[in-house]
C-alpha cells in the first residue's frame, strides 16, 4: 500500500488524492469475499414475514409504508387511542428499505443542522431545535418503555476536521454550543487515531446510535402488541375517496379507512402531486469484518461513538457489536448517486465504483488497519427534497396526510413526522400544525432531464468547494439564493 500524501505548500489532502495513493491490489483484497447486501438485515433476530392482505378490510386509520415513518405513526396512534383500529401495509417487509439500511445515527436535528434551519426557517429555528431534542428524548423513552433491543448507545458523535481550513469551523461551532467538547488534533487522536484528523468536536447530546433494523423490528413488535394489524408484501396501488371514506387498492384486496397516513418516503407517492418534490439519492456503506484486539488498539477507538467529517461530501463511521462480541466498523457516505428518471431499483443498491472509493478512503483514514477486509457492502435510496428536511401535506379534505423528504434524518425525525401527520389528520389546530416547517413546502425538483443535470451540477459544485477550502462557486451560490443549496 502506498503512503498517504501529507499536506504541503498549502495543498489539502483531499480524498480524491488519497484514492490515487491506495494500490488497486489493496482495494481488491479488502473487497474480496464481500457480501453485497445490508449487514443489519442479516441479523439472526430478523422476524418472519407477516401474511399479505387478502380480501377487504376496514380501519379507522390506514398507514401506507412499513419504515420508521409508518411504524411511528401506527404506534403513536394506538398510544393516543387504544381503541382506534389501525392497519399498516408494507410492499416488502418492515424495515426492508432505508429503515434497515442506514448508518444508525439517530439525531435530534429536524432541519439538517443549525445553519440549514437558519437559512430556511429563521423565525422558528430555535423552537425546532427544542422540539428536536424533545423528539430524541421521546425515542429513548419509547425504547426503554417497551424494552426495544436496538443496541442504543448514547455516547454521541465526534465531528472531525480532515483539512486545516476546517478547524475554524469547529471552533465557531464550539463557541455557539457550550456543551460541545472541543479537541485539538492530539486530543482527537487519543480517542480515534487517524493521521488525517486536524481537530474535532465531540457532541455528546444530540445523537444516539442504534442498530437500525432492530429498531424497526422492535417498533413492529410494539405495534403488533398494541393491536395494529400489519400486512407485509402488500403494496398500495391506488388511492380513491368517497364522502364517507378513503379507499386504498392493493394487489389482493382493498382497505377502506376514515383517515390515511402516507409514509412511502423515497418511493412514489399515491398522490401524484408530490412526485416532483423528492428524488431518490443513493447512499452506500461498508462494514468491516470483526477487528482484532490489536487492530482496535491501533486506532484507539474505545468508546461506542459515531464519527463524521466536515467535508461537503462527508463520511460517517461508527462501531457495532455482533451478538458474539465481535467489534466492527461501518464506513459510509461521500458519494450521493442520482439515477436518471427518479426510479428506485434494486440494482442501484450496488455501486462498485463507490464501494472501491469508500474502501480506499477507509484505508487512507486508518492506514494502521492495513489488510482489513469488508464483510458487507450495500446501498439504499434516501428521500431527498430541495430543503433537505421533511415536508408535509394533506389532501381529500384533510383525511389523507403525507410526509417525506427526510434527506438522511429519518432515523430520528420520522417520529416527529408521525406526530405531525396525526395532528393534521385530527383536524385540530396544534403547535405542530401551525409551524412554518409544516405549512411551507420545499421547491419541487424540475422534470427530467433538468433534474438530472441539476443534481450533477450540484455535486460537481460541492466537489470543487471541497477542493477549494470550502469556498462555494457561482452555481452553489445561485442555488443558495434560490433556497436549494446544501452545506453539510
Amino acid at each position: 500500500m502506498s503512503s498517504i500524501p501529507a499536506t504541503s505548500n498549502g495543498i489539502p489532502v483531499s480524498y480524491d488524492r488519497i484514492e490515487a495513493t491506495i494500490e488497486k491490489t489493496a482495494i481488491d483484497a479488502a473487497l474480496s469475499g464481500t457480501t453485497y447486501s445490508p449487514y443489519w438485515l442479516a441479523h439472526p433476530d430478523r422476524p418472519a414475514a407477516l401474511p399479505a392482505l387478502e380480501g377487504n378490510l376496514a380501519a379507522d386509520l390506514l398507514v401506507v409504508g412499513g419504515g420508521y415513518s409508518g411504524l411511528w405513526t401506527a404506534l403513536l396512534a394506538k398510544e393516543q387511542d387504544p381503541d382506534r383500529e389501525v392497519v399498516l401495509i408494507e410492499a416488502e417487509t418492515v424495515g426492508w428499505a432505508a429503515s434497515g439500511r442506514n448508518g444508525g445515527f439517530c439525531e435530534a436535528s429536524l432541519v439538517h443542522g443549525e445553519s440549514n434551519g437558519e437559512r430556511h426557517l429563521p423565525r422558528e429555528n430555535k423552537r425546532l431545535a427544542e422540539l428536536g431534542a424533545e423528539n430524541l428524548a421521546g425515542i429513548i423513552r419509547t425504547v426503554e418503555k417497551y424494552k426495544i433491543d436496538c443496541d442504543l448507545e448514547d455516547g454521541g458523535v465526534l465531528n472531525v476536521a480532515t483539512e486545516k481550513h476546517q478547524v475554524p469551523w469547529l471552533e465557531e461551532e464550539a463557541a455557539r454550543n457550550p456543551e460541545i467538547v472541543a479537541m485539538d488534533a492530539r486530543e482527537v487522536r487519543s480517542h480515534i487515531d487517524s493521521p488525517l484528523f486536524e481537530g474535532g468536536n465531540w457532541d455528546k447530546h444530540t445523537t444516539v446510535l442504534v442498530h437500525p433494523a432492530k429498531l424497526a423490528w422492535g417498533l413492529r413488535r410494539v405495534c403488533l402488541e398494541l393491536g395494529v394489524k400489519i400486512f407485509e408484501h402488500t403494496r398500495g396501488e391506488e388511492l380513491t375517496s368517497t364522502p364517507a371514506e378513503i379507499r386504498v387498492r392493493t394487489g389482493a384486496g382493498n382497505v377502506t379507512a376514515q383517515r390515511v397516513a402516507l409514509a412511502t418516503n423515497a418511493f412514489p407517492s399515491l398522490l401524484k402531486r408530490h412526485r416532483l418534490h423528492t428524488i431518490p439519492v443513493y447512499d452506500y456503506a461498508l462494514m468491516t469484518e470483526p477487528l482484532t484486539a490489536a487492530q482496535r488498539e491501533a486506532i484507539g477507538w474505545k468508546e461506542n461513538i459515531g464519527l463524521s467529517d466536515m467535508n461537503n461530501r462527508f463520511h460517517y463511521a461508527r462501531p457495532t457489536i455482533d451478538e458474539d462480541g465481535g467489534w466492527r466498523l461501518l464506513y459510509g457516505g461521500y458519494d450521493a448517486i442520482y439515477h436518471y428518471g427518479r426510479e428506485v431499483k434494486t440494482q442501484y443498491d450496488r455501486h462498485d465504483e463507490t464501494f472501491r472509493k469508500l474502501a480506499a478512503h477507509f484505508i487512507g483514514t486508518f492506514p494502521q488497519l492495513e489488510g482489513i477486509r469488508f464483510s458487507h457492502a450495500w446501498g439504499g435510496a434516501i428521500d431527498t427534497c430541495s430543503r433537505f428536511f421533511a415536508f408535509f401535506d394533506t389532501s381529500h379534505q384533510g383525511r389523507v396526510a403525507y410526509c417525506a423528504g427526510f434527506t438522511g434524518l429519518g432515523v430520528g425525525a420520522t417520529r416527529f413526522g408521525a406526530r405531525v401527520m396525526l395532528d393534521l389528520l385530527s383536524g385540530a389546530k396544534t403547535e405542530l400544525t401551525g409551524l412554518q416547517m409544516v405549512r411551507k413546502k420545499p421547491l419541487p425538483f424540475p422534470p427530467e432531464p433538468a433534474a438530472w443535470v441539476g443534481v450533477k451540477l450540484m455535486i460537481n459544485g460541492l466537489v470543487k468547494a471541497d477542493r477549494n477550502e470550502g469556498r462555494r462557486g457561482p452555481f452553489l451560490k445561485v442555488m443558495d439564493a434560490a433556497g436549494m443549496g446544501f452545506d453539510s
